[in-house]
This record gives structure tokens, sequence and C-alpha cells, in this order.
């Protein structure tokens, strides 16, 4: 009898942890209408710090940091399938009314995934700098199956790519290419330890499912407006015609192109808060 509990509890230990086990980890900050905040590729949700100072006597601000980025613990595949579930989930356990969604890069993508499955669940909808299909940026004619049959996006080949790389030194190259992406080097070095103290296998896994998980149709959904943010892909037209097309099938939307580079919150902080108050209010 005495055995059978021990295994009885054991086995509620079980369960237990693997019900506590998350997409993704949540730190709430100020009052006011519910605003989730989710960062891009390897980023933690500090990347919203100066976002959630600006938004915090207004907004009940939501940062999430997704599983296995930034040092947070990582889960099994698939990934985003989890997070984009689990986000959903978390909406309806916590009651939150018509949350406004924030996204920076694949931030974006998770908006538009998670607005899109649930359109009554979730209020405004911004995007900064992401697309529904990021691999058709630059040919809007591929397809899920063209990358997926393309042999070098084999997904367990790209984590071991990832993990691959030598820690010495991966700090220091990381930053250097993320000066493309970010203006201050102070930044393009955090970002890049972000990464470094990201699970190499979730890197590579995340990069493959938001690689070939196409949204373009399934955006057609949303019923909220959507405020598209969008960097300069060389040219400001350029992106107003990279991004038009990306967005093409949803009907509330509205797209500006900023000065910019990837990282806009960053690289134009006035003008993003500008755009996001009169698109809020």
């Amino acid at each position: 009898m005495k055995k059978a509990f021990i295994l009885a509890l054991l086995w509620c230990s079980v369960v237990t942890a693997f019900a506590q086990q998350k997409a993704f980890t949540v730190k709430v900050v100020g009052k006011g209408q519910p605003i989730l905040l989710i960062p891009g590729y390897s980023c933690s949700g500090e990347v919203w710090n100066e976002t959630v100072e600006h938004l915090k006597d207004r907004y009940e601000c939501h940062v999430l940091t997704l599983a296995g980025y930034a040092g947070a613990p990582a889960i099994d595949s698939p990934i985003l399938e989890s997070v984009k579930g689990e986000i959903i989930s978390y909406v309806k356990q916590n009651k939150l009314k018509k949350p406004i969604l924030l996204g920076h890069s694949l931030g974006s993508f998770m908006s538009l995934w998670v607005s899109s499955e649930a359109p009554d669940l979730f209020g405004k909808v911004v995007c900064v700098d992401g697309v529904p299909f990021i691999s058709a940026m630059s040919d809007p004619g591929i397809t899920e199956e063209s990358v997926k049959n393309n042999p070098y996006m084999n997904p367990e080949q790209i984590v071991k790519n990832f993990e691959a790389i030598p820690s010495q030194g991966f700090v220091n190259q990381v930053a250097a290419a993320m000066r493309s992406q970010v203006a201050d080097s102070l930044r393009a070095r955090q970002i890049a330890t972000w990464q470094f103290n990201s699970d190499r296998r979730t890197l590579g896994l995340t990069l493959y499912e938001i690689s070939t998980t196409d949204l373009r149709q399934q955006i057609a959904r949303i019923k909220q407006p959507v405020l598209v943010l969008g960097s300069l892909y060389n040219t400001k037209a350029n992106s107003l015609r990279i991004l038009g097309e990306q967005y093409s099938q949803l009907a509330n939307k509205t797209i500006r192109v900023a000065d910019s580079k990837h990282f806009i919150m960053y690289d134009q902080p006035q003008w993003f808060y500008a755009e996001l108050d009169a698109f809020l209010k």
C-alpha cells in the first residue's frame, strides 16, 4: 500500500512537471488595458523595456520571453506551434479582455498567427518589422512546400549547424552581424548576448518553423485593425511594395515605413512611440 502511495506521488509530480512546462515566461507591468509584447528571434522580453516604460501608466503590459530564448528553459518541438496555443490559453485563463498584440519580427509573426486563429479573442495588432511569410519576401511566388523541399532546409541539419558554432567569439561575431539590424553597437552586443544564451536547438527549430509557415492567406481571418511598421528594405518604395504583397489579404491594415534598421523601437523610438500611440488611442 505504501509503495503504491509513493508511486502515485511520483506520478503526480511528473504530471505536475509536464503541466508546468511553458512555451514562454511572462512579466506583468503596469495597469490598464492588457497588451501582450512578444519579442523577436532569440531575444529576451527585455527588448521591450523602454516600450514598457512608455506604456505602463496606461496599459497592463504582459511581456513574453519565448522558451529557449535568452536563457529561458527550452521545450520540445514544435516550439512556435506551442507558443501559439499557449498564448491563446493564457489570454483565456487570465480572462484578458481583447488584449492588444505588439510583436517585433518573429513576435509579429506570432501576433498574426494567434490573432488569425482566434480573431474574436484579441484587440488591435501592431507588427514591428515582421511579416506573415518571411521566406517569400524576395519572391512572393515561394510556397511552404518549395521551402520544405529545399535540401538546405532540413530542420535537423539546421540544428546541427547552430550547435557546431564555437562559443568562443560567438558574441563578437553576432554583434558585428547585428550592426546591419540595429544602429547602436551596445544594442547589437546585447542582442548577440541574448542569442548566445539561447538554446541552440531552439534557434534552429524556430528558424525552420517560421521559414516554412505561410500565414499570408490565413491573416484574412483577422477582424481587428493591424498596424504594420516596416524598416527600410533599401528604399521606402521597396518596403511598401514588399509589405503590401505580404499583407495583401489583410483588409483593415495601416502600413508605415521608418527610416530605420530592423529594431525600429531602438533606432527610431520617438517615431515608433508616436505611431504606436496614434494607433492605440
